[in-house]
C-alpha cells in the first residue's frame, strides 16, 4: 500500500474513533445531568475546612491514563498520543503486507525446456534470492545468478509438477504448478516474454550493444551518400536507431523521407539479454505522427531457434500498439568476432532467420531479413529465405549481389535534415 492510501486508511480509522468517543461523551453527559440533578437547598459551598479541587488550589491533579487512550475525562486525549495507532492492528495494512511477500511461478516451454520465472504480486521477476524449484522426479533446481529465472533443457516432452521451495520471507504457493513441456518448436509467440525484455539501465550497454555493420568493410568510392530521388514503386527512406540520437521527425518528413526501419532492439552479445533499444518509443511515435509509414528491426544474438522465438515473441510485445506498413526485420550481423553468436554455422544461423520470420509471420505481420553481402553469401542460406522480405547492405552506386532482394541500404553516412550526424538510408521496391 502506497503513503497516500495508508494515511486515508488513518484518516479513516480516525474519523471513526472520534466519532464513538463523542458519542461516549454524549451519553456519559445525559447519564450525569440525569444523575445529579439540579443542587439541593441546603448544599453549601466548601468552607475554609473542607477539602478544595486541585483546580481551585491552582495545583495540577496526576491524570491516570486507561487502557484505551483516555486520560481522565478527555474523551480525545488518545489524538495526542503518537503512538496510539501504532498499537492497533489495521487490516488493510496487513493484507497489503502480506500480498506484497507471496509468490507465484511463470513456466514457460519452447522445446524440450522450461524458463521458470519467479515473480512477486505485481508480476515482476523477484531478483537478489536462491531459489530452488524441485521438478517431481527429477531434483532440485536452484537460481544461481539471482536473477528471478531457472532454465531447465534437455527434458522429455510430456507434463511436469513444479514446486517452489519455502524461503524464509516470502510465502510461496501451497500447491504445485503444472506446465506442458512441447516437443518442437511452434513458433508461436511466448506470452509472458515481457518479464525478459529488460531497459538499457538494467544491463552494460557499452558491452552488450557491440553489432558491426558488415557493409563497411565492403564500402568503396561510388558510394552515393545524399537522398535519392525515385521514381515508379520505389521509395527512399532511412533506418534508425538510439545512435542516432533525438530526432525531428517533421524535419526529416519534410526532406522528402517516405519511410522509416526503426530498431526495436537487440539480444546482447555478451549475456544475451533482450534489450529494448531507448530511443524506440519516441522514434515510434515521432515518426507515426508526422506520418512517415514505418517498419521495424531487431538485432539478433540468438545461437537457436528457441533464442529467435524469444527474440521475435519481444518485438511483437514492443510493437503491439503501434500500425506498421512495413516489415519486421531480424538484423543478423557479426559484434566483432566475439559476440555468442559470431561463430554459428551457417545451416544454425539460417534456422535462427527462419524461426525469427515464421514467428512473426504466425502473428500476423510481415518479416524480413537484413544483412549485408558477404554475410549473405557466406554466413546464409540465401535460398531458404527468398520467401521473405530480403533488406541488402551494400554500399556502392550499383550493388554487386546477385540474390533477390527487395530493399536496399546504399550508404551509412547520409546527411538529413532533422538528424545529427550520419544517417543510414535505402531504397525499397515495392
Amino acid at each position: 500500500m502506497d503513503s497516500k492510501l495508508r494515511k486515508m486508511a488513518i484518516l479513516a480509522s480516525m474519523a471513526v474513533i472520534l466519532l464513538v468517543a463523542l458519542l461516549v461523551m454524549y451519553v456519559n453527559r445525559e447519564q450525569f445531568t440525569a444523575a445529579s440533578g439540579p443542587p439541593a437547598s441546603g448544599t453549601q459551598n466548601a468552607g475554609a475546612g473542607d477539602s478544595a479541587s486541585p483546580a481551585e488550589n491552582g495545583d495540577q491533579a496526576e491524570e491516570t491514563v486507561s487502557p484505551d487512550g483516555q486520560i481522565g475525562n478527555d474523551l480525545k486525549a488518545f489524538l495526542k498520543d503518537n503512538t496510539f495507532f501504532d498499537q492497533e492492528v489495521n487490516p488493510i495494512l496487513e493484507a497489503a503486507k502480506d500480498n506484497s511477500n507471496r509468490l507465484s511461478l511463470v513456466a514457460t516451454s519452447i522445446e524440450k525446456d522450461l524458463r521458470i520465472q519467479i515473480v512477486d504480486n505485481e508480476g515482476s521477476p523477484v531478483t537478489g534470492e536462491s531459489f530452488y524449484v524441485r521438478l517431481d522426479g527429477l531434483g532440485d533446481y536452484k537460481d544461481l545468478d539471482q536473477d528471478g529465472i531457472i532454465y531447465i533443457g534437455d527434458l522429455d516432452s510430456g507434463d511436469y509438477y513444479i514446486e517452489l521451495l519455502p524461503i524464509e520471507g516470502y510465502k510461496v504457493p501451497v500447491s504445485e504448478t503444472r506446465v506442458h513441456v512441447k516437443d518442437k518448436v511452434e513458433y508461436l509467440a511466448i506470452d509472458d516474454i515481457s518479464l525478459l525484455i529488460k531497459t538499457e539501465d538494467e544491463v552494460d550497454a557499452e558491452a552488450e550493444d557491440s553489432a558491426v555493420a558488415g557493409a563497411l568493410a565492403d564500402a568503396d568510392k561510388t558510394e552515393i551518400q545524399k537522398l535519392q530521388t525515385t521514381s515508379g514503386n520505389a521509395k527512399v527512406g532511412i533506418d534508425v536507431s538510439k545512435w542516432n540520437k533525438e530526432i525531428d521527425w517533421d524535419k526529416v518528413e519534410n526532406a522528402g523521407v517516405q519511410f522509416a526501419i526503426i530498431r526495436a532492439g537487440y539480444r546482447g552479445s555478451v549475456t544475451g539479454s533482450l534489450v529494448e533499444d531507448p530511443m524506440f518509443v519516441t522514434n515510434m511515435k515521432g515518426a507515426q505522427a508526422a506520418g512517415i509509414p514505418v517498419g521495424v528491426y531487431f538485432f539478433t544474438q540468438a545461437v537457436d531457434e528457441k533464442e529467435a522465438v524469444e527474440e521475435a515473441s519481444a518485438v511483437i510485445e514492443l510493437i503491439r500498439d503501434y500500425r506498421l506498413n512495413y516489415p519486421v526485420f531480424i538484423d543478423t550481423e557479426g559484434a566483432g568476432g566475439n559476440g555468442r553468436a559470431d561463430s554459428l554455422d551457417a545451416e544454425t544461423r539460417t534456422l535462427v532467420c527462419e524461426a525469427f520470420c515464421r514467428t512473426i509471420e504466425n502473428a500476423g505481420y510481415t518479416a524480413g531479413v537484413y544483412a549485408s553481402r558477404n554475410w549473405y553469401n557466406n554466413n546464409l542460406q540465401t535460398a531458404r529465405l527468398e520467401n521473405y522480405h530480403i533488406w541488402l547492405a551494400e554500399y556502392r552506386s550499383v550493388p554487386l549481389y546477385q540474390g533477390y532482394y527487395k530493399t536496399w541500404q546504399y550508404t551509412s553516412k547520409g546527411k538529413v535534415d532533422g538528424i545529427e550526424g550520419r544517417v543510414d538510408m535505402n531504397i525499397t521496391y515495392e
